[in-house]
């Protein structure tokens, strides 16, 4: 057993370290980004199993190795970091795992063990998130902050987190739709997506979620007005073709932003003012309205709130209740936003401080507009690593008040 053991040790360690060559072939490929119809085709009307491995079987190593040759871009003293090498670490392994499947797609066997595998391979990155974010900090408190570094890293992160969405997209599809069962819960659903996602249903559902956790930690929570409207034909309740849980996940972050803000800003006050939710239905876009009266933000600081470097707050240890629930560690909007672009949509704030927030979510109205946005790897990404902080453009004010006495005339 020992000399097993050993075996596949050293199979693996020979197989991790060819990693970089295979690394390199498949970032020469551009990723394939996929409509909502092609998803769709690929669940229903010809949801052949050995179509799908055989695309992923590609597919998925192009989209790790783009990302990964971006991860090596990463200023030095991140790349190093624990957190950093441990990510790195499971996209090396998962790629491996995946380039093991140059068999037979004939073999039935072979078909259920690459849906394992694609498990296997998901819950390893479950935490990635909360791993990049350590990985932050860890930078952060050892080394200055400077603009371009922080511009880098936003940029990276963006492209990572958008590629993973992506990648977990592929797996999941896959997975639900080949595991060899029907979904019970959701009977209508093919793969993670719905073809007729009640928007107004998404909204109640993350609105009641972040109601719970409000009424738990405030003790009061506001109430919810929800309008929908359609120009044209088609008359509310409105739907479209979406990600039930992308949706979700993107109202339930502006839901506890806005209770938060509403009641922090009206603690004294008798009554709490509602939160405002307009569903609007045009040719082109689903526009999702989160208004709030809960005093705004300055508009300097809006930046701030989608920035991966700004607003890291350290995870609080299990056990501490020292941050309200109703704050997350910061990644909740900038992940949100990127949901929403992943289908060509986006996120957008407008505050008016003094007053309130409004949260605008964009999707697109038909699937078929609705195709993946994906990062690639190519010459035009690895100029944005390279910037170098240059004189701007514009004027630096200077804080001290203008000494007009060196102009007087003689």
């Amino acid at each position: 057993a020992a000399a097993m053991k050993l075996v596949r040790f050293i199979a693996r360690s020979a197989a991790l370290a060819s990693a970089p060559t295979h690394i390199e072939h498949f970032s020469k490929f551009s990723p394939s980004p996929l409509s909502m119809k092609q998803f769709l085709d690929f669940g229903s009307i010809n949801a052949c199993e050995k179509t799908s491995f055989v695309f992923l079987r590609q597919e998925l190593p192009v989209r790790l190795s783009n990302i990964m040759k971006e991860i090596n871009l990463l200023p030095g003293r991140l790349l190093t970091t624990p957190s950093v090498q441990m990510v790195q670490s499971w996209y090396i392994q998962s790629l491996m795992e995946i380039l093991e499947f140059d068999k037979n797609p004939d073999d039935h066997k072979v078909l259920g063990e690459f849906v394992d595998a694609l498990v296997t391979i998901r819950n390893r990155h479950n935490d990635v998130v909360p791993t990049m974010a350590q990985g932050i900090l860890e930078y952060k408190e050892a080394f200055p902050q400077d603009p371009v570094t922080n511009q880098n890293i936003q940029y990276f992160l963006d492209r990572f987190y958008t590629s993973r969405i992506s990648i977990r997209m592929l797996i999941n599809q896959h997975t639900l739709i080949f595991d060899g069962s029907a979904n019970p819960v959701h009977p209508n659903t093919i793969g993670s997506i719905a073809p007729h996602c009640q928007v107004g249903d998404v909204v109640q559902d993350a609105f009641h979620s972040a109601k719970m956790l409000c009424d738990q930690y405030y003790l009061c929570s506001p109430d919810l007005v929800l309008q929908e409207m359609s120009a044209g034909e088609k008359k509310p309740p409105i739907s479209i073709v979406y990600v039930p849980s992308h949706l979700y996940h993107m109202l339930f972050e502006l839901f506890k932003n806005a209770m938060r803000a509403t009641i922090e800003t009206h603690e004294n006050s008798d009554q709490l003012p509602p939160v405002h939710v307009m569903v609007a239905l045009g040719d082109e876009d689903v526009s999702i309205k989160v208004s709030d009266t809960g005093g705004g933000v300055p508009f300097r600081k809006i930046e701030n709130l989608f920035s991966y470097m700004y607003s890291t707050a350290p995870a609080p240890q299990i056990g501490q209740h020292a941050r309200t629930p109703l704050a997350g560690f910061g990644y909740g909007l900038p992940i949100s936003r990127l949901y929403a672009k992943y289908f060509q949509g986006d996120l957008q704030l407008y505050s008016m401080e003094g007053h309130g927030t409004d949260a605008v979510i964009y999707l697109k109205a038909l699937s078929t507009d609705s195709i993946e946005r994906l990062p690639v790897y190519n010459k035009t990404a690895l100029k944005n690593y390279r910037l170098r902080q240059e004189a701007d453009d514009w004027c630096v004010p200077s804080k001290e008040p203008l000494d007009l006495s060196s102009y007087k005339v003689p």
